[in-house]
Order: C-alpha cells, then sequence, then structure tokens
C-alpha cells in the first residue's frame, strides 16, 4: 500500500540531520501512522478486490488526505471517520468497482483494528523513560487512537489525545499543530514533531516545530520550501533524534 499520497523516489534511510535544535527537547506530538502500522488495510483490499487492491488502496488513502485539506479550506469539517469512510466510497466508485455494504464496514472496521509497527514499544519507552511527554497529534479520533493502543498493548505511554476534533480542522491548518503548546504548556521550540507524511513533516516545520519525518516508505522530500531537522527511517531513529536533544 501506498503508505501516504506523497512520492515514490527512494532516499537515504539513515537518520539525516537538517540543523541544529538548539532548545532543550521536552515534548514530543506524534502524527499516529509513525506508530500504527496501516499494512494490514492494503492487505485486506487486496483479499477484497483481487488484483486491484494496491490500487484501491493508493487512491483512498490519497483520496482521504485531500477530503481533509478540503474541507479545512472550505470549512466543512467532519471527523477523520467520516472522511475515510466517503474517500473509501469515491474511490470505489471512480475505480468502478462494487463496493457493497459488508466489505464497506469490513474495510472501515480495519481502521479499529492497527498494532503498533514492530520498532515502536521500545523506541516509545525508552523516550518516555527520559521524562519527555508524549501526544499524539493527529487527524485520528480519539476512539481510534485509543483502540490502537489497546491493541498494541502501548496504554499508558501517551498522554492526552490531541485530535483534530478538538479544533475541527485538519493539518496542516496552523491551528490543529497550537494544541501541542497548550496540552504541553512548552515554547515550539521545546517541543519536536514526529512526521509519517512528507507534508506534514513540512506543516509542523512551517508552524515553527524541532520536526522528525519518520519516512518508513522512503519516500522523496516534499518540495514546498520547508525540510524537516531530522530523518530516518524507524522510531529508533527518531528516539536517537530526541535524546541527543533531551
Amino acid at each position: 500500500m501506498s503508505l501516504i499520497a506523497g512520492g515514490a523516489a527512494s532516499v537515504c534511510a539513515e537518520p539525516v540531520l537538517a540543523g541544529v535544535v538548539a532548545a532543550k527537547i521536552k515534548g514530543v506530538a506524534f502524527d499516529a501512522l509513525t506508530v500504527f502500522d496501516l499494512r494490514p488495510i492494503a492487505a485486506l483490499a487486496e483479499k477484497i478486490f483481487p488484483g486491484r487492491g494496491e490500487e484501491v488502496s493508493a487512491l483512498w488513502r490519497t483520496r482521504q488526505f485531500e477530503y481533509t485539506w478540503l474541507r479545512t479550506v472550505g470549512g466543512r469539517y467532519l471527523d477523520f471517520w467520516q472522511v475515510t469512510e466517503e474517500a473509501l466510497v469515491f474511490s470505489c466508485n471512480s475505480l468502478k468497482l462494487e463496493l457493497t455494504a459488508p466489505d464497506r464496514d469490513r474495510l472501515m472496521q480495519s481502521y479499529l483494528e492497527l498494532k503498533a509497527w514492530p520498532d515502536a514499544s521500545a523506541a516509545l519507552k525508552s523516550i518516555k523513560a527520559s521524562g519527555m511527554r508524549m501526544a499524539f497529534l493527529s487527524n485520528f479520533t480519539a476512539a481510534m487512537l485509543d483502540q490502537s493502543l489497546k491493541n498494541s498493548g502501548l496504554e499508558g505511554i501517551f498522554g492526552e489525545h490531541l485530535s483534530t476534533d478538538r479544533v475541527r480542522v485538519f493539518k496542516p491548518d496552523p491551528r490543529a499543530y497550537a494544541m501541542a503548546m497548550s496540552a504541553f504548556g512548552l515554547r515550539k521550540d521545546e517541543i519536536a514533531f514526529a512526521a509519517f507524511g512528507g507534508w506534514d513533516a513540512v506543516g509542523a516545520k512551517w508552524f515553527g516545530y524541532p520536526t522528525f519525518w519518520v519516512n518508513r516508505a522512503h519516500f522523496a522530500p516534499e518540495e514546498l520550501g520547508a525540510v524537516p531537522d531530522g530523518t530516518g527511517k524507524d522510531l529508533n531513529d527518531l528516539a536517537t533524534f530526541l535524546l541527543n536533544r533531551h
């Protein structure tokens, strides 16, 4: 599955530092997909639509985020669960595939069955042990985040969920990123943002956070006039970046 709309060129998987973060990092805001693995959703799509699963998954993911951006710009917020379902229906209609109600429900339910990437548990525990405060800053609803944490056995690692439902705009709107400052009571330069998508890394950098891009899919960086402070292939690389700045 194309993990997120973004480009397919390969980049170095090792941590790459693009600048020096002067302030001590005291809090970390995570995009949910840095922690939770979407690949089972793609596998289910292939099972339901043999030979077309990758195509369905790629269009679904692309349209999912396009809808969040359009709804934010247009002032027509719906939560991410509803946006995800709308994007799924559009994708199947666009590809002229019959989406039965049971299959739609199965695909949507797969978002409540997500588990953490294999590297997540140990890396997250090492970050937490350092004393840094941690929270999700995500388009996911709080219910989606809670269920994924339960599935992964990671309850108690993160603080309160900073779901975009709180501000009723999606990332990269600055109002979404600002939630971490309010929740942590810290300055921008004291909060690191861990991004999964290249566009999200840019959005957080535009906002002013020290930003690390967990580039699991090895995408090329976005050409939007900003680069993250660090890039790596998984949460172990993120932990190294953070612990060197704490």
